[in-house]
């Protein structure tokens, strides 16, 4: 029941019009049809070979999630059935979906995924290089995906001011985007930002998707 437990907490938390995105990598199966069977739908991984064996094994009306950095090589093991693959963040990994998706007959929806943090070990575009490429247009030419919105994570700090800047610089940019680009694509309606530490404060900044590992499931084991 804990699990069930967890996830009507958090959804009651959760403003009407923000999506839960489970975070169930590392989790057993088991714990993910527990999580399942509690209503929900949208699950996230970061691992291409680990989402790839769930998926195999469990209810085919599960949404996945891909949350991890996108490694092109590992797109077509994906592309039959990820739903969202929320960690683009380069034009060639735009045009590699969509030729994978093509493959397989789907339209694969892309979050473009902003590095929005102080630190480093974040991945993502920056701002410069993502509108950069939104202006130079060629991924209208791409028919297989859809831009759904925008991805980022803000630093780990215990600094609330900063985190806040930080996402609310991924509202700046999503609303620039929608206006200048995506004004006429309903499709594009997605800022998913926030994790188990910081999800309060990325929604009260504009997110309305939130990915949440540890607070719906404990701490994970990172051995396995």
């Amino acid at each position: 029941m804990k699990i069930q437990d967890n996830l009507n907490r958090i959804k009651s938390e959760l403003p009407k019009g923000v999506r839960l995105v489970a975070v169930s990598k590392n989790q057993p199966v088991e714990i993910i049809e527990e999580a399942y069977n509690a209503g929900q739908r949208i699950f996230g991984e970061s691992r291409v070979q680990e989402m790839t064996a769930k998926s195999q094994l469990l209810p085919s009306d599960i949404v996945w999630h891909f949350i991890g950095h996108v490694q092109r090589n590992k797109i077509r093991h994906m592309a039959p059935y990820v739903s969202v693959i929320q960690g683009v963040d380069s034009f060639k990994s735009l045009a590699e979906v969509d030729r994978q998706a093509g493959r397989f007959n789907r339209n694969i929806t892309c979050y473009l995924q902003l590095f929005i943090a102080q630190e480093e070990t974040k991945f993502g575009f920056t701002i410069e290089e993502c509108t950069r490429m939104l202006d130079e247009g060629e991924w209208r030419n791409l028919h297989n995906i859809t831009i759904g919105g925008v991805m980022g994570m803000a630093s780990n700090t215990a600094n609330e001011e900063q985190v806040l800047n930080e996402f609310g610089k991924l509202k700046q940019i999503y609303d620039l985007y929608k206006e200048k680009y995506f004004s006429q694509e309903p499709e594009f309606n997605t800022i998913s930002a926030g994790m188990s530490g910081d999800y309060h404060l990325a929604i009260q900044s504009g997110s309305n998707m939130v990915r949440i590992g540890s607070t719906i499931f404990g701490e994970r084991d990172y051995k396995q």
